[in-house]
This record gives C-alpha cells, sequence and structure tokens, in this order.
C-alpha cells in the first residue's frame, strides 16, 4: 500500500457528461506494501473474504478487448462533475452484489476500473490542467496497490469485498506503527490505522484530500471513482506536472518512498497506455 504523506485495447471514455517507504521522516504516515507480482503476501494490500487470486488467471491478457456498450459505461461512470464539498464515509452495501460487466481494458484490466481512471483524468483536466494527469498513471497506481480492487468492483465502482492493509501496530516487518486515526470510521478498526481502499489510503490523508469522483455526494475510499480522482489530486498536489518525469516520479514517491516502486508504477503506466506487458527486469521487488 502507499506510503501517504500528511503534508499538503478498449477505451471506455466518459460521455459529454462531464466537460471534462524505505526512508520516512517523522511524523510521517508510512507503511511498506505493494499488490504486485513481487510484492510479499504479508505486506500487501488484502481483500477480505476473498480468495487469494490466481496467478496463471492474473497473467495480462494481451488478447484486443471488444468495445464496451456505451449505455453501459454511462451508467458506471459520473454524470455531472465531482461534489465540491462530498461526505467522507464508507458507504454499507450489500454482499449479494455481482462484478461490473464491462468489457475490459488493456492488458485485461477491468473496465470498471478503467471508466473510474479515466473520469479522474478528465475531471482532473479541467480543475488542474496544468498537472497533465493521465489516467494510465492513476491505473499504474491502482495495479500496484490493489490489483485494481482485485479485478471485481460492481457497476457503480464499488469493490464486491472491502479492500483493506494490514494493521499498522508493528507486527509486520518493515511497517511503521500508524495509531488510530479516524476512529475506525473509514478502515473499521480502532487503536492503529490501515490504509483503505483500492488506491490504499491511510484514513488521515483521505480526510485531506477526499474527492467525490462519482458525483454521489460522498467521497468513499472503497469506491474506484472517488478513490481514482482523490489519488490524482494527490498526486498533483504542490503544483506537479505529470509530463515531466522528474516531477512524475517526486509525485510517485509520496505514495511509496521507494525508487522500486515508482519503477513499478511507471511500467505499468506505460503498459497500459501502450498495450505492451511489462518485462520482468521493469518490475523490480519492492
Amino acid at each position: 500500500m502507499g506510503r501517504h504523506r500528511k503534508q499538503p485495447a478498449t477505451n471506455v471514455r466518459r460521455s459529454s457528461l462531464i466537460a471534462l517507504t524505505g526512508l520516512v521522516p517523522a511524523g510521517l504516515v508510512a507503511v511498506t506494501a505493494a499488490a504486485t507480482d513481487a510484492s510479499t503476501p504479508t505486506t500487501a494490500a488484502v481483500e477480505h473474504d476473498l480468495p487469494e487470486l490466481d496467478p496463471e488467471a492474473a497473467a495480462p491478457d494481451l488478447v484486443a478487448a471488444p468495445q464496451a456498450d456505451p449505455a453501459m459505461v454511462e451508467h458506471a461512470e459520473a454524470r455531472l462533475s465531482a461534489s465540491a464539498t462530498p461526505e467522507v464515509k464508507t458507504v454499507a452495501l450489500p454482499g449479494d452484489r455481482v462484478a461490473a460487466d464491462i468489457p475490459a481494458g488493456p492488458l485485461g484490466i477491468p473496465g470498471i476500473a478503467v471508466a473510474a481512471y479515466q473520469n479522474a483524468e478528465e475531471q482532473l483536466a479541467v480543475e488542474n490542467p496544468n498537472c497533465g494527469m493521465s489516467w494510465s498513471l492513476l491505473a499504474g497506481i491502482g495495479r500496484v496497490e490493489s490489483t485494481h480492487a482485485f479485478g471485481k468492483a460492481d457497476a457503480d465502482g464499488n469493490p464486491i469485498k472491502a479492500v483493506y492493509g494490514p494493521v499498522l501496530d508493528g507486527s509486520l516487518y518493515g511497517n511503521h506503527v500508524i495509531y488510530d486515526s479516524d476512529g475506525g470510521e473509514l478502515d473499521g478498526l480502532g487503536g492503529y490505522d490501515r490504509a483503505v481502499g483500492p488506491m490504499q489510503f491511510l484514513p488521515e490523508t483521505w480526510q485531506r484530500y477526499a474527492a467525490d469522483g462519482n458525483a454521489d455526494g460522498i467521497a468513499d475510499p472503497q469506491n474506484l471513482f472517488d478513490a481514482a480522482l482523490t489519488a490524482g489530486r494527490y498526486l498533483c498536489d504542490g503544483g506537479l506536472n505529470m509530463r515531466d518525469l522528474s516531477q512524475q516520479s517526486k509525485a510517485i514517491l509520496r505514495y511509496n518512498n521507494s525508487m522500486a516502486y515508482v519503477a513499478n508504477v511507471m511500467a505499468w503506466s506505460t503498459s497500459y497506455s501502450s498495450g505492451l506487458a511489462p518485462k520482468p527486469q521493469d518490475l523490480p521487488r519492492i
């Protein structure tokens, strides 16, 4: 999961309805984890009650995916611009939901995840055009952090099973102790914090950057649309320009203060934009 600081192929495009951690300084919230093939199981984000992914089934699919039904995409994506002052909370959802039936994008990325990342790109192009955020960079973060909500989210972008990182109580090697900052409201845990949702935000960081990507008035860290837009705002913060590789690296380091992590995110981002699977040497162990 990302190391968040406290400081300030199928194109599933939106319709016209939208105008568009190695060494961490004291006082920073940090966790060492990333859901890549090279990650260790004990430090990766976990999806409760979901069986472990089959490595064979998770292999990239280079077969071109069919075009998504525009009506399905419109249903999956936000219809209006994000709320300026959303309510920050995690929404309780029924357990009988099913995964979205949207064709996969490049390298088998779930269609609903593509919709969320592209929605965030388009909203950020309006609210922060100088940042130059691309959907593929957000997809790179989503791939490393949780394999896009472990590939299973409903048509509204909510994971079928809530996604959480390990408890930050110091029991896992490399993980810092992070005491509870939200009374368990977002991570469902008292005493200590843990990262939440497909983009793996710590509760305190989410409270600061929380965005409403699907225009329902709520900023829910578990929701792909909200999480993608929030991640984009977090990466762009401070006037960083994602078109500049050095600034892009600086932004990604906010998630995890590790150049191996940066290499993984950039490799997946390039792969999603090109449709070519990353090479093993491009994915160093984090």
